[in-house]
């Protein structure tokens, strides 16, 4: 059947079950690695009856009684990662086989130095670190000196925070463009973001929505195709700037789960073939801070959300439902975990109550999209044959 739009969800960072090779990431603690699974366990289940319908709870290995009245499964990562941009590029069929840099013990001298004259000031801090508890150390050194804050974590990522009073958001973005264009190969880090925050030291300091990331332009891929053949694709969240707004409309960059949810309503009533958003709170709100109850309620509304949005849908739409690595906020690890990815597939025109099981390639996703939309396919089989 060939559908007149596809609407893709990205549930960031809800895993569905540690991956065979979950311990070469890192991922070897004890029922480390299910996100969906321990959140659900750690909070006694979580409401949801949308999702449960949808097979959500099904394909992260959770019996209820609940008959599913979509597809559902499970997907297996082949990239060399576990994050935002390896897994979004994967549903587009690129296929990371290097990793991307990541540095445990810092940056290099050498790296920070060419950035540091490259910008014509110092930097402070230059270590994997947690976001928010660097800039409660460093906070009030930035503002002292005006020396940027630059940052990683378990990701492959160069981060720079800076105070929005110290540095406006645009000088902030053009350092970060700076860095962007000197962290070729060997640092060819997957992402430069930007970190503006605000507060004081007697006050505390706390990031802000205008976070921007400045990615690695991708290969070719299906976007790109989609994209010639449909026109622009409407991305939401961070989606756009994960290819690097390459084949993707002019919107408003939003920065959380309701804003997400604002622009995917609008989006419905566009005439976009191909809508992707990706909803981050879970990952980067609940995730990261270890927080399963957050967790857990940052589900139950979404699946309000998505009650709310589904009565826009067409009965020629399809949905997609997916996540792009997992982050489970029970374990001592606040860094993404190494999963299974979700994969829920429902349209309002009929209820295929299929389970695919557990399916190895990501590109699936890109496979299914070009299916039912009725594009020559150049990924593997779409999920729906």
């Amino acid at each position: 059947m060939i559908y007149e739009r596809v609407i893709c969800i990205v549930m960031d960072g809800c895993g569905a079950g540690a991956a065979p090779d979950a311990a070469d990431f890192g991922d070897t603690g004890i029922n480390e690695g299910h996100t969906i699974q321990n959140v659900w366990r750690a909070n006694g289940g979580i409401n949801a009856p949308l999702l449960q319908s949808l097979g959500l709870f099904n394909a992260a290995k959770i019996t209820t009684d609940a008959q599913p009245q979509a597809a559902f499964g499970r997907l297996q990562e082949f990239g060399k990662g576990k994050d935002t941009i390896t897994g979004h590029w994967e549903m587009m069929g690129i296929k990371i086989t290097r990793p991307f840099p990541t540095y445990p013990n810092g940056f290099p001298l050498d790296l920070i130095a060419d950035f540091e004259s490259a910008i014509g000031t110092k930097t402070i801090g230059h270590m994997p670190a947690s976001g928010t508890e660097i800039i409660a150390k460093l906070g009030e050194t930035h503002l002292k000196t005006g020396y940027p804050i630059v940052y990683t974590s378990a990701d492959s990522v160069f981060q720079i925070a800076c105070h929005e009073s110290v540095y406006p958001l645009q000088k902030l973005y053009a350092i970060c463009e700076t860095a962007r264009n000197l962290l070729v190969f060997p640092n060819d880090v997957a992402r430069v973001i930007a970190r503006p925050f605000e507060g004081t030291p007697q006050t505390g300091f706390h990031r802000t929505e205008n976070r921007r990331d400045f990615p690695l332009d991708p290969p070719r891929n299906l976007i790109d195709d989609l994209c010639e053949t449909f026109g622009p694709v409407y991305g939401i969240g961070v989606v756009p700037e994960v290819f690097n707004h390459r084949g993707f409309r002019q919107v408003e960059r939003t920065q959380s789960n309701p804003e997400h949810a604002q622009a995917l309503e609008n989006a419905l009533q566009s005439d976009a073939k191909f809508i992707w958003a990706n909803f981050e709170d879970f990952d980067m709100l609940y995730g990261h801070r270890n927080d399963p109850k957050g967790f857990a309620n940052a589900i139950e509304q979404f699946d309000r959300i998505l009650q709310r949005l589904i009565q826009n849908f067409k009965q020629s739409d399809l949905l997609i439902l997916t996540a792009d690595h997992g982050n489970d906020p029970t374990t001592p690890s606040t860094d993404h975990s190494r999963e299974f990815v979700p994969v829920c597939i429902w349209s309002p025109s009929n209820s295929v109550q299929n389970n695919l099981g557990d399916t190895f390639g990501m590109w699936h996703i890109g496979g299914t999209v070009a299916h039912a939309l009725g594009i020559p396919e150049k990924l593997p089989a779409s999920l729906l044959q």
